[in-house]
């Protein structure tokens, strides 16, 4: 038999949290001394022990564990759902991680501390361009960082097959009343297939271009260079801005991105 301290220390969870599941019937101790009211446990009861504490981890509450324990749960299940909740954990980390990002980039700029990151900027016409894209849509301009390589990805193996397909991988952003809306995919001059659209692009008389360099975080920096410059100059946003990504990062590193920013514009006369 294992002591309750010797328990919690294996299952590493609290002495609160073993008695907090003894009252709720989800974890009973082998044996509780009816003198003292010291609770003792077998150590087979470890095995249960890990799948509430796994189950607490998914979200599942007490009265949940305790039927899916009733229905006896298998470790194969158990793991599936860890599985996805692990995906889901690592997306929030990341939509995390570019919100603080966006966080630190704003108050820069109210601070003024840092001077906005330093681009250089050019001004040409933009091209028409058929994709073959997928649209998706988020409430917030960090949600992207979970959906644009996904997406990407989605696409490019449906027409991966197509020689120069994945060549021109390029992303347009809109705001819209209720998120941002997104066009991901790649130019494209096949036929059309199942699993994408065939999107077309205007050509674009007048755009300011920038070249974004290094962490993918830290676009949000020379988004607003470009933005800042193209107000400086004289002219305002007239549609959605584009990004084509030059070279991309597939090593797993987060640093070797090279992206084209593209924002047509229109003058505002001053």
């Amino acid at each position: 038999m294992l002591s309750i301290g010797t328990f919690a220390q294996i299952g590493q969870v609290t002495h609160r949290m073993l008695r907090h599941w003894d009252q709720a019937g989800l974890l009973v101790p082998a044996h509780t001394d009816p003198f003292n009211g010291y609770r003792s446990y077998d150590p087979e009861q470890l095995e249960r022990l890990h799948r509430i504490v796994a189950m607490r981890q998914l979200g599942f509450g007490i009265e949940d564990i305790a039927s899916l324990l009733a229905d006896g749960i298998d470790a194969e299940q158990l793991m599936i759902m860890l599985q996805r909740r692990r995906v889901e954990v690592e997306e929030e980390h990341r939509t995390a991680a570019a919100r603080l990002a966006d966080v630190e980039r704003r108050l820069h700029l109210i601070e003024r501390e840092t001077p906005m990151s330093s681009v250089e900027i050019v001004k040409k016409p933009l091209p028409a361009v058929q994709l073959a894209a997928r649209s998706v849509r988020v409430s917030e301009q960090p949600e992207l960082i979970n959906v644009v390589g996904p997406t990407f990805d989605a696409v490019a193996e449906i027409i991966g097959g197509v020689c120069g397909a994945l060549e021109t991988p390029i992303a347009v952003y809109s705001n819209e009343e209720d998120g941002l809306e997104a066009i991901i995919g790649y130019a494209y001059q096949g036929p059309a297939q199942e699993g994408f659209e065939l999107i077309g692009l205007p050509a674009e008389q007048q755009a300011f271009v920038a070249v974004h360099l290094g962490e993918i975080q830290g676009i949000g920096s020379s988004w607003q260079a470009l933005h800042e410059e193209i107000i400086a100059r004289g002219y305002a946003p007239s549609g959605p801005c584009r990004e084509l990504y030059l070279r991309a990062d597939e090593s797993g590193r987060t640093d070797e991105f090279v992206v084209e920013l593209q924002q047509p514009v229109r003058s505002t006369g001053h």
